[in-house]
């Protein structure tokens, strides 16, 4: 999907408690189960069913799964669901995958794309989230609309999350949020609500089939973003935010809308820029890194999106 660059490259309160305890539970393993009970439950199959499997499993020296789709009761992507199951690594359900095209992470957790999600997963952890650095959220900034930053920022969070640590998706893009499209979650309710001092319920939503990952989405869209942004409270919420789960992902407004990604990644600590191979211009991408200069946001690398 990307390369993962270094960023030396030559570019020149209180209601939010309420809000954070809804999601304190947390995801736990589930019992240990057979993968022969995992595929009877996700397909339904009956007695009857399940004693033809056995038998013919038997017969033919196979494995439970295997012989199963020979019968053709289930698929291999049924048979790949379930031992995702046996091991607590989260991925999406055959039948719910249309509801989230864009998490090829969830949908597709075998694919080239996956894998160079979790390559770069494995960079950011060493960059930003490991034992040496105090919790801090990662910022993923761009500086155009449609380098991929909202896809980019979805998919990694999923990958953080099947790490097993708990993972908050934020929309902090008030302009043209995106988050509630790609996770398929409500966006009645959200950040700009928290921002904006109203005692919203509800808001951080668990993503359904991945136990540890959660999306706080933008709200309403707001007449004064960056205002929002810019409060003192914006900055509270994100140090709580980060005392609460171990991972916190933060899409941002491309900055061809204005200051909104600077002042996002501030309050975040770090950021990650993403570009697109041959669309994205050199010019804008030496603008938006000048325009954290001087600040306290480290930048933690450069993706150069190839999908």
């Amino acid at each position: 999907m990307a390369k993962f660059q270094d960023s030396a490259m030559p570019f020149g309160g209180g209601a939010a408690e309420a809000v954070l305890d809804e999601a304190a539970a947390g995801g736990h393993p589930a019992p240990e189960r057979s993968l022969g009970e995992i595929l009877r439950g996700l397909r339904n199959l009956s007695a009857e069913q399940v004693d033809k499997i056995v038998a013919y499993q038997r017969e033919k020296g196979l494995r439970f799964g295997e012989a199963a789709v020979q019968l053709g009761f289930v698929s291999t992507d049924d048979v790949l669901f379930a031992l995702a199951q046996q091991f607590h690594y989260p991925v999406a359900p055959v039948d719910s995958k249309r509801a989230t095209p864009e998490l090829v992470a969830l949908n597709q957790p075998y694919s080239v794309q996956a894998e160079a999600f979790r390559a770069l997963r494995s960079q950011v952890t060493m960059r930003v989230f490991n034992d040496a650095n105090e919790r801090i959220a990662l910022a993923v900034i761009s500086p155009e609309g449609g380098d991929g930053k909202s896809f980019f920022c979805a998919n990694l969070a999923v990958t953080l999350a099947q790490l097993g640590g708990r993972t908050l998706v934020v929309d902090a893009d008030l302009r043209k949020p995106r988050m509630h499209q790609i996770f398929a979650v409500d966006n009645s309710s959200g950040l700009s609500g928290i921002l904006a001092g109203r005692a919203e319920t509800q808001v951080v939503k668990q993503v359904p089939g991945v136990p540890s990952l959660f999306v706080l989405p933008a709200g309403v869209t707001p007449p004064n973003p960056l205002e929002l942004l810019e409060r003192p409270a914006f900055g509270l919420l994100m140090k709580e935010l980060t005392s609460r789960f171990d991972y916190v992902v933060v899409d941002t407004a491309s900055s061809a809308y204005g200051a909104d990604a600077a002042v996002t990644a501030v309050r975040c600590g770090t950021a990650l820029v993403i570009a697109r191979r041959n669309e994205s211009r050199v010019g804008a991408l030496q603008d938006m890194v000048a325009s954290l200069a001087g600040s306290s946001v480290k930048l933690a690398g450069v993706v150069m999106n190839e999908f």
